[in-house]
């Protein structure tokens, strides 16, 4: 009669290829169930203001979702919407937008323009993220990047080109409700697919397969947590707007530049000092002269007459005569 341990390893070994199929069926749906809900990104721009949400505008995430709240509670979901919801029914403006600019302002104090800038943006709910100055001679460079809710981009432009003479403007928008929708749709395809391998876990057995469903479910969560990531960057890119502002003083006329700092006396007084140091390196020369080179010439010049002298009478140095050589006497001489 086999014993109880015996019946349990084989009621084990007939459970594991079932746990093995329920894995690769669980993900065979996942994988299915993503490429048919997921939608291509168009990067389409909302035509008309009122146009109707996104068809997953209307259904929740599913359950345990931590990526926000839904595309219909206006700005609740940190969507940059312009319409927070009609008590009527209307419909809501859920489009998400990404608002950037750059702006150029001229302005004969710097100074004083950042602080009622500053003083702007902050009354119109946005902070400085970011900020740099530089000075070049008397131009003073200053440059602030400002973040803001995307529901007063206009008014905080105004405010900003109050501050000084506006000399270039760029703004941009882009639409990523596209992106958002595709994400949040891949989430809950992964978070079904999360609850799935939770269940196999559950009824897992043996070691191996436990070890299997767990880095299966390590790769799930993973995926989950990164595109999480990539929703909350881009509701926030959308609900608060970005605007770098360069804040600068007139540029210095060039007759001004080039006549600076000149004037006639004091090109008189670098004369005289010139002069006076070329008179100084002369004199200097002319002492150096005087009291080092003419008595060391002198002492060399009298010893190498000595030497000659010396050389001549003790015989060392033959001389020769000046006079023609004497001629050989011939025979008949």
């Amino acid at each position: 009669m086999p014993s109880l341990h015996s019946l349990r390893s084989a009621s084990a070994h007939r459970r594991a290829p079932g746990v093995a199929l329920a894995i690769v069926a669980t993900l065979a749906l996942a994988a299915c169930a993503s490429g048919s809900q997921v939608r291509p990104n168009t990067g389409n721009r909302v035509n008309a203001p009122g146009a109707a949400a996104p068809p997953a505008a209307t259904s929740a995430p599913a359950p345990g979702t931590d990526v926000g709240s839904s595309y219909g509670n206006g700005r609740n979901a940190g969507d940059g919407s312009t319409n927070p919801g009609d008590p009527n029914g209307a419909p809501r403006d859920t489009a998400l937008i990404v608002k950037t600019g750059t702006m150029t302002i001229q302005t004969d104090d710097v100074g004083a323009a950042l602080l009622k800038a500053r003083a702007d943006v902050i009354r119109l709910g946005g902070y400085i993220s970011g900020s740099e100055q530089s000075r070049n001679g008397d131009r003073v460079t200053a440059s602030v990047t400002y973040r803001f809710p995307s529901d007063r981009w206009e008014d905080v432009l105004d405010a900003l080109k109050a501050r000084g003479d506006l000399k270039d403007e760029k703004t941009d928008s882009l639409e990523v409700t596209g992106q958002v929708v595709d994400l949040d749709a891949r989430i809950a395809n992964l978070r079904a697919t999360e609850r799935a391998l939770q269940a196999i876990m559950q009824k897992a057995t043996r070691i191996p397969d436990i070890l299997e469903v767990q880095n299966q479910l390590t790769q799930v969560q993973g995926q989950i947590e990164g595109l999480a990531a990539q929703v909350a960057h881009l509701r926030d890119q959308a609900s608060l707007s970005t605007l770098t502002v360069i804040f600068q003083t007139p540029p210095v006329p060039v007759v001004k530049e080039t006549s600076k700092g000149w004037s006639p006396g004091v090109e008189f007084d670098r004369a005289v000092a010139l002069l006076l140091s070329i008179g100084q390196g002369l004199l200097t020369i002319g002492i150096w002269l005087a009291i080092v080179v003419l008595p060391v010439g002198l002492g060399f010049g009298f010893l190498i007459v000595l030497l000659a002298i010396l050389g001549r009478r003790f015989g060392r140095w033959p001389v020769r005569p000046a006079g023609p050589p004497a001629m050989a006497a011939g025979p008949d001489a």
